[in-house]
């Protein structure tokens, strides 16, 4: 039995199919095919059952499949801990970002880590709360920005920023004469909303419920981005909610239409999540400082009351 052999079987267990397996582990179908089976004729059992489509794991295969990735993982803890002996920051590094985070706080550090940290190989994958959690647990991505907390055992958290929530409000909307708003002003029922599966908008819907206002049975209008969120809050279907470092990117026409809350301000949580088993943290801990550097600037807010992420 060899490491190279459990990596194989991880690869197959994770993209079903033999050979895209193949591709991502750098070798030819036939050579991972052998190796694999190797393995399974030196424990005398099937890992896979090959004719199911896709490929699935038999019931001992998912035990196989667990403890190959810890010892895949104590396998590159080895390599971890002579790097970090020898000051190495460099190789591999698997980053998954929530899409609520991604396309505004990638490009703010991306470019300053890479040219700080050229050895560095960052793999960037924009995925929402859940895969982010099963992705960390299975050892499949060293890190994740992610809103928190998320009161996972195995994960630990490292909050970057507290970003408020701020409200796009059309003029001819309810509250536009407001200066400023509170929590208790919110009606679920008026909030245009990102769809089912981001975090932004459980934590909205927890926001409204603290409030005690709207009855949470039903939505007006839902989408995928807040771009959408503000364009049909323009054309009279309702207000939203958006994060702070989302109001940099609106139109100057549309700035006058955004509405700060009353302090505490309501704010997500923003943090760094890792195992555990803090492997490559050399890396982890320069990817922190790098952001949590850059973002000192754009974000002072400070009074804030943050809002949990976690359907309640």
């Amino acid at each position: 039995m060899t490491i190279t052999q459990l990596k194989y079987v991880l690869a197959v267990a994770e993209s079903q199919n033999f050979t895209k397996a193949a591709e991502k582990t750098f070798v030819t179908q036939p050579t991972l095919s052998m190796q694999i089976q190797k393995l399974e004729e030196e424990l005398e059992i099937q890992i896979f059952d090959r004719t199911k489509k896709p490929i699935e794991l038999t019931t001992v295969g998912q035990r196989i499949v667990e403890q190959a990735r810890n010892i895949v993982n104590e396998s590159e803890r080895m390599q971890d801990v002579v790097d970090q002996e020898k000051g190495f920051i460099g190789g591999s590094y698997k980053l998954g970002i929530i899409p609520t985070v991604m396309p505004t706080l990638l490009p703010m550090f991306l470019k300053t880590f890479s040219t700080r940290y050229p050895k560095v190989q960052l793999k960037i994958e924009e995925l929402n709360t859940d895969e982010i959690i099963t992705k960390i647990n299975d050892g499949y991505l060293d890190a994740a920005i992610a809103a928190t907390p998320l009161k996972q055992e195995r994960i630990k958290e490292r909050p970057i920023y507290y970003e408020p929530f701020v409200a796009y409000i059309p003029e001819n909307h309810r509250l536009a004469p407001k200066d400023t708003i509170e929590a208790k002003d919110l009606d679920i029922e008026d909030v245009l909303l990102l769809e089912d599966g981001h975090c932004f908008r459980d934590g909205i819907i927890n926001l409204c419920k603290a409030s005690k206002n709207g009855s949470f049975e039903k939505f007006q209008l839902e989408s995928g981005s807040f771009e959408t969120l503000v364009k049909l809050a323009d054309e009279g279907l309702g207000m939203t909610l958006v994060p702070y470092l989302h109001t940099l990117d609106v139109s100057p026409n549309q700035t006058k239409n955004l509405k700060y809350f009353k302090e505490p301000s309501p704010a997500r949580e923003v943090s760094l999540i890792y195992s555990k088993s803090e492997l490559k943290m050399q890396i982890t801990n320069v990817l922190y400082d790098v952001i949590s550097g850059i973002i000192r600037g754009a974000i002072a807010f400070q009074d804030v009351k943050i809002i949990s992420p976690l359907k309640k």
